[in-house]
């Protein structure tokens, strides 16, 4: 008896809290469901669009962002499953457009973000673009940042392209291939986000929102995503659709729609695939939280004003899952752990990002432009910073970064290449990113910020090619 009771304490007490949570952060809508032995919990708070009145349900979905990632690689699983692909062989034979980078990738190294390819590569220049034609003109291999296998820097164009295969062996859109082989398994009907050519749902769907908390704002936003992303982020979904898929992964799982041998890859963390400031590890197509209660796997998800988690602990069969309407919707996740910890659940509450350790000099020779992708960060050293910039890291040099041209910030420097930023908002100062260096050489080559690597720009006249120019990190 006082099991069962812990089990229905457990089950019950994140969920009568939803609300509470969701007024403290100012989310208009949220979705919580939870899954533990043989049972499922929901509870659904507030509206789909802020001020409409339009009530939340259970079947409501919520554009999910980054985990449609999850489900895109467990049709890429299902398919190498059936010997459709291999895993580990070359995509070129899968997609001729490739060139010779087709000979250098592998779907497991784009599956676990080891493929070496940059982020969002063109993705603003194809606003229509379909996944082949994207491919074509921007999967690259000059596009690279890593050697393939070499080291983790999260990629959307690697799941355009993992689209593109899924498109190739199946002879089907990606749409039309994730609804079949994956969706309708699972009973799960199929939402997604400005993807032309699918059929309109009857599902109500969430409006994602931009919540100013100082002022008092809260303001609804429109979906941004284009179709050649649609692998990496396209599917709208509600909390009661993430424990569907989590159920592959928990206690026996579903044989019958992705076998347990697949399901178990998925969730081994692959070598090198170090994802700084995002994880602990990356299986394939999940991400690894190694936490002291137990560990657990799964994705988060960020759409325009939407914020989306799926977390499975295997072991112990437990499923949880939120969806909310707001950038805010991180707080509440980060109060809905501290909830699941003091009810029962093995899962540790979030903990506030602090910088790693005491102040150190300086890494020599990290000064220099690196980019990922469209995204270039200026590192400067020394006493003459622009903009007016001023500030120090403790030591005789000061070190400042700039994103995109955009206010030169400076950096504090900690152990193992870590360096903290000064939060302007809370004052504290908090995890920035690191510096890495090649491993033969021991020079700084790169700049890992949320999970990205942004490499050391090289001239041209220092290498033939860029294959030639990247070398291994570590």
């Amino acid at each position: 008896m006082i099991g069962l009771l812990s089990e229905a304490t457990a089950l019950s007490s994140p969920v009568s809290a939803l609300s509470a949570l969701a007024c403290k952060h100012r989310v208009p809508g949220a979705q919580f469901a939870i899954y533990h032995g043989g049972a499922t919990a929901t509870a659904e708070v507030g509206e789909l669009e802020f001020g409409t009145g339009h009530r939340v349900t259970r079947d409501a979905a919520f554009p999910a962002g980054s985990i449609t990632k999850s489900f895109t690689a467990t049709v890429a699983m299902i398919l190498a499953a059936d010997g459709d692909v291999d895993l580990d062989a070359p995509i070129g034979d899968c997609v001729p457009e490739l060139g010779d980078l087709g000979d250098m990738i592998s779907l497991r190294q784009l599956l676990s973000h080891t493929s070496g390819l940059a982020d969002n590569s063109g993705m603003e220049e194809a606003p229509t673009s379909t996944l082949r034609r994207y491919v074509v003109e921007h999967v690259r291999r000059e596009k690279l940042v890593l050697p393939p296998g070499a080291g983790f820097s999260y990629s959307n164009p690697g799941y355009a392209l993992v689209g593109q295969l899924i498109e190739t062996i199946t002879g089907m859109s990606w749409s039309e291939a994730v609804e079949s082989i994956l969706l309708r398994p699972l009973e799960i009907d199929p939402v997604f986000v400005n993807l032309p050519g699918t059929k309109p749902s009857r599902r109500p769907v969430a409006t994602g929102h931009s919540v100013h908390t100082g002022a008092g704002r809260t303001r609804p936003v429109r979906q941004s995503r284009v179709p050649a992303d649609a692998p990496a982020g396209a599917l709208a979904l509600s909390a009661a659709d993430l424990v569907k898929l989590g159920l592959l992964h928990a206690g026996p799982g579903s044989p019958q729609v992705l076998p347990a041998a697949c399901a178990g890859q998925m969730r081994r963390p692959v070598p090198h695939a170090d994802p700084f400031g995002l994880a602990d590890g990356w299986g394939l197509g999940l991400a690894v939280f190694r936490q002291e209660a137990a560990d657990w796997v799964g994705h988060d998800g960020n759409a325009d004003g939407t914020s989306c988690y799926l977390r499975v602990n295997p072991a112990g069969g437990w499923v949880v899952a939120l969806t909310s309407n707001a950038n805010t919707g991180a707080g509440l996740w980060q109060d809905l752990l501290a909830e699941l910890a003091h009810a029962g659940v093995p899962i540790d509450p979030a903990r506030a990002p602090v910088p790693g350790g005491p102040q150190v000099a300086p890494p020599p020779g990290c000064a220099g432009t690196y980019a990922n992708g469209g995204v270039e960060y200026v590192v400067t050293a020394g006493g003459s910073v622009p903009n007016g910039s001023n500030g120090s890291n403790g030591s005789n040099e000061s070190v400042h970064v700039s994103v995109d041209g955009e206010n030169f910030v400076p950096l504090t420097f900690h152990e193992d290449l870590t360096f903290s930023l000064l939060d302007p908002t809370s004052g504290r100062r908090v995890p920035g990113g690191r510096f890495v260096r090649e491993r033969a050489t021991g020079k700084v080559c790169g700049i890992q910020v949320g999970g990205r690597l942004a490499r050391r720009q090289v001239f041209p006249h220092a290498a033939s090619s860029a294959g030639q120019r990247l070398a291994p990190v570590g």
